[in-house]
């Protein structure tokens, strides 16, 4: 059986699991206690040589990086999630990448200095956050503007694409980053919160949160 290693407050890691739910996969799910230094042990190191997450391991085949992962699975297991299409999966290819680089590496600051960096006392990097801020008022038009065109982001179907977008997204109100100007992000985002492998995966991102919050007050 597959074994995803993660953490629940992982957009990487949570980006895998929505895959691996979507396409109906049995799993093992092994969290990774990072905070303590579980993540550099010898024996992840020999899946994850910088100690990141997430990994898989299936069956004896081990493989890291997020978007590595979900290409392989849905390979894998003949998915239209990654269209064999040459251009089709190159218009994945370019939204997926537009949402984990912008929109995610964006959100990312905003939430390590809003929730993250106050729990573990780390003192809150004020530059950092108001750059992603500024990112993400510049990204977020630019993807909100795409889903005015279409149901789904990269294509007429649900792909990679949006899985990745949805994943990076999924911290936004944990980060207390205001969707409401995007209105087409917002319905686009409800209707991919209902689904079977949005539910499987969290009712909602703060979760796991709340737990770190409630031990850091």
């Amino acid at each position: 059986m597959l074994t995803l290693y993660g953490a629940d407050l992982s957009a990487p890691a949570i980006r895998v699991k929505f895959v691996l739910n979507a396409l109906g996969v049995n799993f093992t799910y092994r969290p990774i206690k990072i905070r303590e230094g579980e993540n550099k042990s010898e024996w992840f190191l020999k899946i994850h040589p910088a100690g990141k997450i997430p990994a898989i391991d299936d069956d004896g085949f081990t493989l890291f990086e997020s978007g590595a992962i979900c290409k392989y699975l849905c390979r894998k297991h003949n998915s239209d999630l990654y269209p064999k299409d040459i251009k089709q999966s190159a218009l994945v290819d370019q939204w997926g990448d537009f949402a984990v680089i912008h929109v995610g590496g964006a959100l990312g600051k905003v939430l390590y200095n809003r929730v993250f960096a106050p729990v573990i006392k780390v003192e809150v990097d004020e530059r950092s956050l108001q750059e992603g801020l500024n990112f993400l008022k510049r990204f977020l038009p630019i993807v909100d503007n795409q889903l005015s065109k279409s149901k789904y982001l990269a294509t007429d179907k649900l792909t990679l694409a949006d899985i990745s977008l949805l994943a990076f997204l999924d911290p936004a109100e944990a980060a207390q980053v205001d969707l409401t100007p995007y209105a087409n992000i917002v319905r686009w985002r409800n209707a991919l919160k209902k689904t079977d492998f949005y539910q499987k995966t969290h009712k909602e991102y703060g979760e796991s949160l709340k737990g770190m919050t409630a031990q850091k007050s």
